[in-house]
């Protein structure tokens, strides 16, 4: 499974790190690291609805406030 996180200087701005380290620390909680592999991203042309990230595909928006229920709701079902 991959998760890709925009890094770009808008979705920076909007918490794109601190998303970061939390899906880092969650796959690390979680023992997932040869299941979930994390990338980031330069803009992802979805700039006006806060921190874009793909899950296999999918479009998502994020804070670092959703990042945990995000990670439940959305990413360890589909393990």
């Amino acid at each position: 499974m991959k998760i890709t996180i925009c890094i770009g200087s808008s979705c920076h701005l909007k918490g794109s790190r601190q998303i970061v380290e939390e899906l880092q620390r969650l796959v690390k909680e979680n023992q997932l690291e040869d299941k979930v592999e994390l990338a980031g991203q330069f803009c992802m042309g979805n700039c006006q609805n806060g921190v874009c990230v793909t899950l296999d595909g999918d479009t998502f928006s994020l804070t670092p406030e959703t990042t945990r229920a995000f990670f439940e709701k959305d990413v360890l079902p589909r393990l």
